[in-house]
């Protein structure tokens, strides 16, 4: 479990996958991904968020309110280690309930996942990737001090997708 000031970082429970799967099916919430998610391929992602931090120790944490225990959505780490050119890589990953958008709070849970990446684990480097169109998601990655790497045509995405051309970013470790 991780800490900030307004938020806990944790295991993922099972009274989680109900919210996790109200935002995963949300149109607004999606719309830089491919489509929404069905209740089943909702609870089938947050049960490998859930077992990768069993084998880990780390991941995407379930994250909640410290004010009043609500579910507000995931944030954390993920190795990929052979799906990209840019591949092995650690890459940190965002996705919350639009309740909580514009509150900074994706900022604080991120920022405190890449001083775990750096501190803990001992990365060297994390990378981040969105959509080109995702302009909110590179905001908040060029505020966490990651600098922008490049551009890929997502191997998951056909070109001709709107969502097919995606920008990388990454931070290394400070020395």
């Amino acid at each position: 479990m991780i800490t900030t000031p307004r938020l806990i970082l944790r295991q993922w429970h099972e009274d989680d996958f109900a919210p996790f799967a109200a935002l995963n099916g949300d149109p607004e919430v999606m719309r830089f991904f491919p489509a929404t998610l069905t209740r089943d391929e909702s609870d089938s992602l947050a049960a490998r968020f859930r077992d990768g931090i069993e084998e880990r120790g780390w991941g995407f944490w379930a994250v909640e309110s410290r004010e009043n225990g609500e579910f507000v959505g995931c944030v954390g780490l993920h190795p990929q280690p052979d799906r990209f050119a840019f591949s092995p890589c650690t890459e940190i990953g965002w996705r919350l309930d639009k309740r909580f958008w514009h509150q900074g709070l994706a900022t604080e849970a991120a920022q405190v996942c890449l001083d775990y990446a750096f501190v803990q684990l001992a990365l060297a480097e994390v990378v981040s990737f969105t959509s080109v169109l995702n302009v909110p998601s590179q905001s908040l990655m060029k505020r966490l001090g990651m600098e922008k790497r490049g551009e890929f045509a997502h191997p998951a995405l056909t070109t001709r997708d709107r969502l097919s051309q995606h920008v990388l970013y990454g931070k290394t470790r400070p020395a």
